[in-house]
């Protein structure tokens, strides 16, 4: 066996919950050998703890071990202090044996274990009532954290499936708008192909991440505004303003997009003249604002078929990722009146 197996053997050893318990009453035997050191004489107080620890040993794992999954666990308070007090009662005069016989040649000694009987009934019976607090706390600790890890887990599952939704909605509505140029021969169509190889690279490998650089998901969005203005129409307005500066901040990606899709989708639609979308970004240490406002149609023509249900399975995607990522620090209003829609999000960083 080389020194690297002996290492891994005894790292293993080390965590095991036999060698926690052995280190443990190893050093609950010394410790009360030190509170009876110089009281009597050391051989006497080594045995004497020893037989101490020995019962204390006995009474604790028959409790943990037997009468706790077979009575407590199952809800039988009742039955499960009265199988304790048995235990105790049965143990109890087996060590007052012990006693006695290390105490044979002191009379004394001997009178004052008859007359103490209660205090070490009561004494065992302590120990096994400790036992049984420290098994329910750990048992509930330990139930606390595997429901903490599960509930990480399904929040994880649920976030990379939320997530999956948002990229191919997004990336399927981009295609479309480049396929529509090239069958033009338009000479937008490389700028569009160069940023958005740019988001894809972002979001191939940057998205994967549970949060990124403000600032990175910012030259996302900047993106995605360049695409838009590259191939809509001269008579629609865009604007985007960023107030404040990107510092270091972290957020969870992808999480301005869906809006920004639905304010460019129905805010610039054939169906109005003069359409709008005005963007700004406020950012500081602890926050980032999002403002859109854009235009729609006073009312929906009624040749028009209303979109389907799926058709807002963006917007729909980053609530619940808002809900999930930041469930006490986010603030979103949606504000929708005839001419206009506006969008209000405040993300607090900490």
């Amino acid at each position: 066996m080389n020194w690297i197996d002996f290492k891994n053997i005894k790292e293993d050893v080390l965590q095991t919950k036999g060698f926690f318990h052995f280190s443990f009453w190893v050093m609950f035997y010394f410790f009360m050998v030190l509170i009876e050191r110089g009281t009597y004489p050391t051989w006497f107080v080594l045995v004497d703890k020893l037989v101490d620890v020995s019962f204390f040993i006995l009474i604790v794992y028959t409790n943990v071990l037997f009468l706790i999954p077979r009575y407590l666990q199952k809800e039988n308070l009742i039955a499960y202090l009265l199988m304790l007090i048995m235990l105790v009662l049965i143990v109890t005069p087996i060590l007052m044996l012990c006693y006695l016989i290390l105490y044979s040649s002191n009379d004394a000694f001997s009178t004052q274990i008859i007359d103490n009987r209660t205090s070490i009934f009561l004494r065992c019976l302590l120990v096994g009532l400790t036992s049984t607090g420290w098994k329910v706390t750990s048992d509930w600790y330990q139930l606390q954290g595997e429901k903490r890890e599960l509930e990480s887990q399904n929040l994880q599952s649920e976030l990379k499936f939320l997530k999956s939704q948002i990229n191919p909605h997004f990336f399927f509505n981009t295609l479309n708008n480049l396929y529509a140029l090239t069958l033009k021969k338009s000479d937008l169509a490389p700028e569009i192909v160069l940023r958005l190889s740019e988001m894809m690279r972002y979001m191939l490998y940057d998205s994967n991440e549970k949060v990124v650089a403000l600032e990175s998901e910012i030259n996302y969005v900047i993106n995605y505004i360049e695409l838009e203005k590259l191939r809509q129409s001269s008579d629609f307005q865009i604007n985007f303003d960023v107030e404040g500066a990107a510092t270091g901040q972290k957020i969870a990606p992808l999480m301005f997009i869906p809006f920004l899709e639905n304010s460019f989708k129905h805010g610039l639609d054939a169906q109005i003249k003069r359409g709008f979308v005005n963007i700004k970004m406020k950012l500081n240490e602890a926050s980032v604002q999002l403002d859109i406002e854009n235009s729609k149609p006073p009312t929906l023509p009624t040749h028009i078929k209303k979109p389907k249900k799926s058709g807002g399975i963006g917007l729909e995607n980053v609530k619940r990722r808002l809900k999930l990522l930041y469930p006490d620090r986010h603030n979103l209003d949606i504000v929708d009146r005839p001419n206009s829609y506006k969008v209000l999000l405040n993300i607090q960083f900490t």
